[in-house]
């Protein structure tokens, strides 16, 4: 039996040869989709940590939470962060010492500098002043090896007065914040390099 398409003539045979090229066709693009989806994926997963997983929580689905995560990349990339100059790093070492020295006397006081110098820091490198929550997702463009940890000594340092924190939650978040404002000292070029390795 002959089939006559657009002045062509076409046997079965040929026709389901055709329609059997063009499913394996269509399922290669799918195939090649849901590789590139899976790359995509993998890459916002290393790049972001945990970060990832909490945007994924919060926004419902992965497709979502790229989409937000490289929204963030776009909105870090067009602000002016800088690496700080030799003296203001000296100066925000020395505060982060008196802050630091503090922390036996006067916990509870010490976390909430340290939280300050923090936002101070953020700014000085180009960070804009904002909630806490859109600072935090600025930070993890860069740093999101750190997020958890600001996350945890962030809300221990604008705790409430009547629910203290302990002692050792107080010294938990000292340690967090050293390590985060480690971290933002450092040039930018050696976090990208750690990062990558």
């Amino acid at each position: 039996m002959n089939y006559h398409l657009m002045g062509y003539y076409f046997t079965q045979t040929q026709l389901i040869v055709a329609v059997a090229v063009l499913v394996v066709l269509i399922l290669v693009v799918i195939g090649a989709f849901i590789q590139r989806r899976r790359v995509r994926t993998v890459a916002f997963r290393n790049r972001f940590g945990s970060e990832y997983d909490r945007a994924v929580v919060t926004h419902g689905s992965a497709r979502e939470a790229e989409a937000k995560l490289a929204d963030r990349e776009a909105r870090v990339d067009a602000l002016k962060i800088r690496e700080l100059g030799v003296t203001e790093r000296e100066r925000f070492v020395a505060e982060w010492h008196t802050v630091q020295s503090r922390f036996v006397d006067h916990p509870r006081a010490a976390v909430t500098e340290a939280d300050d110098l923090i936002n101070a820091l953020l700014v000085a490198r180009g960070y804009p002043q904002s909630s806490f929550e859109q600072r935090a997702a600025d930070i993890s463009v860069h740093y999101p090896h750190v997020m958890e940890n600001y996350r945890v000594a962030h809300s221990i340092a604008v705790r409430p007065g009547q629910v203290d924190a302990t002692t050792e939650e107080l010294r938990t978040a000292m340690i967090q914040y050293r390590s985060i404002f480690d971290d933002l000292l450092q040039a930018q070029e050696s976090i990208s390099t750690r990062t990558a390795a």
